[in-house]
């Protein structure tokens, strides 16, 4: 009996071929993107389904279907030319000279902090190309594909190195156009009868300012409950509740009057704040210095 045949790599360009035609859903857009004939593109679709012995697309009032077959295919070799796309991008920079400096961020912090000032790191290091990603979840250095990263906590990890970024201050806030009415915020007791804006990843957040503030905290866990502060915020806006937010992340709005801090008291949590965060035990790269550097800049400006 012969041993089971080895599993063969697909072809490279009717692969390309299919993802495109899959993503777009048009024989036409897919040849249009890769500069060839419909006829090329109908052609490697057909090469490829016989390669696989299934059929990917079909055709149903006109319109190209992707089979189950070609669901699950496309789904699965999406994120594979992504990869190929991003490490091709990453090594044409380095023969052009150019430094890749890979960073991790929360979507919040990412959104809105960092990306409005991004530019001007942009603008004083051309030859640095800055890869931003976005995660609530804990920075893992040593298995990441990451230099460094923005995290909240108090910046004592023993492994790491940090640097502070901005003051946490938490504060409700409330759409300005809800303190026009008669029911305007002015006590801090009248949150109790108020739906609050929650944070899941900061769950704590709201107790901590009912203490502070001196109310009952048993009020402070009810409301509407949000995957991240950029949700929370825009809920806000939306006139759907009172949020607490960290005074940073909404700067923005309280100077443009979108959101208000109907009360005077702000809570600020300390240590406990942004840090920017890289191994200890690695020898810091040139652009992650000038990263670093440009960093303690706008902090300080």
């Amino acid at each position: 009996m012969s041993p089971p045949r080895p599993a063969q790599l697909p072809p490279l360009n009717p692969t390309r071929v299919f993802e495109a035609t899959g993503r777009l859903l048009s024989v036409t857009k897919a040849a249009e993107e890769l500069c060839v004939t419909p006829a090329a593109v109908s052609r490697q679709v057909r090469a490829l389904e016989h390669f696989l012995g299934v059929k990917l697309f079909n055709r149903a009032h006109g319109r190209l279907e992707l089979t189950p077959a070609g669901s699950r295919y496309l789904a699965d070799i999406t994120p594979l030319f992504a990869a190929l796309l991003t490490a091709t991008r990453a090594i044409q920079s380095r023969d052009q000279g150019r430094a890749l400096l890979k960073i991790r961020s929360p979507a919040t912090f990412a959104v809105r902090w960092l990306i409005p000032r991004l530019a001007g790191f942009h603008r004083d290091h051309p030859s640095i190309e800055v890869q931003l990603t976005t995660s609530s979840a804990p920075l893992d250095l040593d298995h990441e594909d990451i230099d460094a990263g923005i995290e909240l906590g108090d910046g004592s990890r023993p492994t790491t190195q940090s640097q502070r970024l901005v003051a946490n201050v938490l504060v409700p806030v409330v759409a300005s156009a809800r303190q026009q009415g008669p029911d305007r915020l002015e006590r801090p007791e009248q949150l109790q009868d108020e739906v609050l804006l929650h944070t899941m990843a900061r769950p704590d957040d709201w107790t901590r300012w009912f203490t502070a503030a001196g109310l009952d905290t048993e009020r402070a866990y009810g409301g509407m409950k949000y995957e991240t502060s950029l949700l929370a915020y825009q809920a806000a806006l939306e006139g759907h509740g009172v949020a607490i937010a960290q005074k940073a992340l909404v700067e923005k709005e309280l100077t443009e009057g979108t959101l208000t801090a109907p009360f005077r008291l702000e809570l600020d949590l300390g240590s406990h704040t942004y840090y920017f965060v890289w191994s200890a035990g690695k020898a810091r790269p040139a652009a992650l210095n000038a990263f670093c550097a440009w960093l303690a800049d706008v902090v300080d400006a």
